[in-house]
């Protein structure tokens, strides 16, 4: 081993790998003692709000939210009913709602709560307790009033869908009825099972007549055969 690659050896066994196990080191305890945040797959605006930072109601209510509005994204976004939403889907007015909605009032909403609930030194006394001026409610009861008017929207929203769906299934059963139940449909249905059977008749009797002449070739000569029909 050269001078040199003795030096590289020294150089990654006393410099690099101490330096990376630090430094990874950081990187797990930092992992681990970080507070767990927020995660709602149909409100990804909230990933960097601390759960510890919202009241036990505030988060049930926005884990509701989030269940049924990836429901609605679905049902109002998916129009092609392909599994996915993308620029093949049409887009109608209650599909933007819903976004706008989970993408900009509800977390704004959230926000704001947790800028009163930070101004009282993090401890939330003040936005839990004192009325907001000019109303009779503080600022957790304003963002659950918030929080239920959205849940109710959404609850609207999936009934209407429900029974939506609900009629499109009763019209095609009515439909099925009616087709199947037509009387002239079952006149046709009739009539062609008649030429069938009229057909079978015909080629029976054409069968049988030609099993006699298979039978009895000669027919009206009564089984004698005359001079002229055999040949040499």
């Amino acid at each position: 081993m050269t001078q040199v690659t003795a030096m590289l050896v020294m150089f990654v066994l006393y410099g690099v790998l101490p330096v990376a196990g630090l430094y990874l080191g950081y990187r797990g305890i930092k992992k681990v003692t970080a507070p767990k945040m927020l995660e709602y797959k149909a409100m990804p605006q909230l990933g960097y709000i601390p759960e510890k930072s919202l009241p036990v109601e505030v988060k049930t209510a926005l884990e509701q939210i989030n269940e049924k509005g990836e429901k609605l994204r679905v049902i109002y976004g998916d129009t092609n009913n392909d599994g996915k939403i993308d620029d093949k889907d049409t887009v109608n007015e209650t599909y933007i709602m819903i976004q706008n909605l989970m993408d900009r009032h509800l977390p704004q909403a959230v926000a704001d709560y947790r800028r009163l609930h930070d101004l009282d030194m993090g401890d939330g006394a003040l936005a839990d307790s004192t009325k907001i001026k000019h109303s009779n409610v503080t600022g957790k009861e304003a963002l659950l009033d918030v929080l239920r008017t959205i849940n109710t929207q959404f609850d609207d929203l999936l009934n209407a869908s429900y029974h939506q769906d609900g009629q499109k299934l009763l019209a095609t059963n009515r439909y099925l009825q009616q087709r199947f139940n037509n009387p002239a449909i079952t006149t046709d249905i009739q009539k062609l099972n008649n030429d069938v059977n009229r057909v079978n008749s015909v080629s029976d009797a054409d069968t049988k007549v030609k099993s006699q002449a298979i039978e009895s070739p000669t027919g009206a000569n009564d089984g004698q055969v005359s001079a002229e029909d055999i040949k040499l």
